[in-house]
């Protein structure tokens, strides 16, 4: 029967049995074959959206009337519609609101269909959407309507209309920069991106000691889609096709490690054009602070001075992976803070020798991985931290991905005539370190009874200072 040739006994009769018949419904659901589920959800579904248009309707016709006195439309809704106090009472009654704003004390106008209210209402009416999306659609249209076209104010509504209805309101703030390019004024896309500029932003990090850092980015379009040009295909999951192993790291994981990987290759770039080699030279420069005991023994760990950053704590794990790559200036403190030593980066893999490794090792060295020279970090085989020198045959490139991971996973790695050789089997690292004939005897004359004197002067070379230092020179000045 076509709407509106029922009389209200006749309307309010067939909503009791509709009521009535989805009363007890899950009760008879299991008699139901597959495709008769899928009709009893279609006409659940057109009962639920014909309801919702029904109680705006309602809504409308008690506001007109005058029935909406003390608590206003909003506390009219609530008590006789119950279920709008789970949170769309307010949009039932906004929407009542705007519908009712151009009536007189004798005469009620309804909004013009081409208008954005009207288009909107339109939608409501026909059950097309809820209030709730509807009063979205109408904040949108609000944002919009100044900067259209006024000939493309219907069409951008109507447009709104169906992209939430077919999938919600998120889709139809995304596509806000697309309607403004298609029907927006001219310029005025420009003006969005400029005003959205001033407020882009990073915050300073919010640091805990040993937990993880955090930041919160804003960005504008133009920076949003420069960074995952940057960080896209370098956080893409890189399974290894030689080793068959899989690429466990979660998607977050990997575009951190993306974003770290461009911000150092950045920097590289810097000292590579100013010419800078050695510390210059490094991605970045950390001061830390490590008691002498802890230094030698492995334990504790080593906390960082001078930054943002300070009073974070970084594991030895963690000390060995930025040894290879960072310009670390290691504090080294006695049993009772006093410093000992201060260290100086001339450990660093200079200019000439990373060309040189870009050379030999093409990239990446590990196993399978495709990653290019540019991207990869030059890795000492032997750790720095174990005696291992800066010298060319005592490094391989790794990518920030497979760096973490051989450190990790403690896995050695051989230069041979054919390249870098690795072996996967995880400790392997320390296997060879246990295998690695002692330092060859009479190096240096025996020190002195008791801590060798730190030098005091700054053009001596503390690093080979530290390297001849024994163990016994070490547990004394830890004890």
């Amino acid at each position: 029967m076509a709407r509106g040739t029922l009389d209200l006994a006749e309307h309010r009769s067939r909503l009791e049995a509709a009521r009535s018949a989805l009363t007890g419904l899950a009760e008879v659901l299991h008699e139901a074959s597959g495709p008769e589920l899928a009709e009893v959800m279609g006409l659940v579904d057109g009962v639920a959206a014909g309801a919702e248009a029904a109680r705006v309707e309602v809504a409308v016709e008690a506001a007109r009337r005058g029935e909406c006195t003390g608590g206003g439309v909003h506390g009219w809704v609530r008590e006789h519609a119950p279920a709008t106090r789970q949170g769309s009472a307010g949009h039932v009654a906004r929407l009542v609101q705007e519908v009712t704003a151009q009536d007189t004390g004798v005469q009620r106008v309804d909004p013009e269909p081409s208008s954005p209210l009207g288009v909107v209402w339109g939608a409501v009416r026909s059950a097309r959407v809820s209030a709730p999306v509807a009063t979205a659609v109408l904040r949108e249209s609000t944002r919009l309507v100044p900067v259209l076209t006024p000939e493309a104010v219907p069409t951008v509504t109507s447009a709104l209309v169906d992209l939430v209805e077919q999938w919600g309101p998120a889709m139809m703030r995304r596509l806000r920069p697309r309607l403004l390019a298609d029907h927006g004024r001219v310029g005025v896309l420009d003006e969005l991106h400029e005003r959205l500029a001033a407020s882009a932003r990073l915050s300073a990090p919010h640091v805990e000691s040993a937990d993880l850092t955090e930041y919160q980015l804003w960005m504008t379009p133009e920076q949003a889609a420069a960074l995952e040009a940057a960080i896209g295909p370098l956080s893409a999951p890189a399974p290894n096709p030689e080793s068959g192993e899989r690429d466990l790291r979660p998607a977050g994981q990997r575009r951190v490690e993306a974003l770290t990987a461009v911000c150092r290759r950045s920097s590289a770039l810097d000292a590579e054009r100013a010419g800078a080699d050695g510390p210059a030279g490094s991605w970045s420069a950390v001061h830390l602070t490590i008691p002498a005991g802890d230094l030698l023994a492995g334990t504790g760990a080593a906390e960082v001075l001078g930054s943002v950053a300070t009073g974070t704590l970084l594991p030895h794990a963690g000390l060995r992976r930025a040894a290879c790559d960072t310009a670390l200036v290691a504090h080294v403190l006695g049993a009772d803070g006093e410093p000992l030593a201060l260290g100086r980066t001339v450990r660093l893999f200079t200019r000439a020798q990373r060309r040189h490794l870009w050379l030999r090792d093409r990239g990446c060295s590990y196993p399978g991985c495709t990653a290019p020279a540019a991207w990869a970090e030059a890795h000492h085989l032997t750790h720095w931290a174990d005696g291992g020198r800066s010298d060319v045959g005592n490094a391989a490139l790794l990518c920030p991905s497979h760096h973490t991971h051989v450190h990790r996973r403690r896995l050695a790695g051989t230069v041979t005539g054919a390249g870098v050789s690795w072996d996967l089997t995880p400790g392997s690292y320390d296997a060879a370190l246990r295998a690695r004939p002692p330092e060859p005897a009479g190096r240096a004359p025996d020190p002195p009874p008791g801590p060798p004197p730190v030098p005091e002067d700054p053009s001596l070379d503390l690093e080979q200072w530290w390297a001849e230092l024994t163990e016994d020179d070490w547990a004394a000045r830890a004890a």
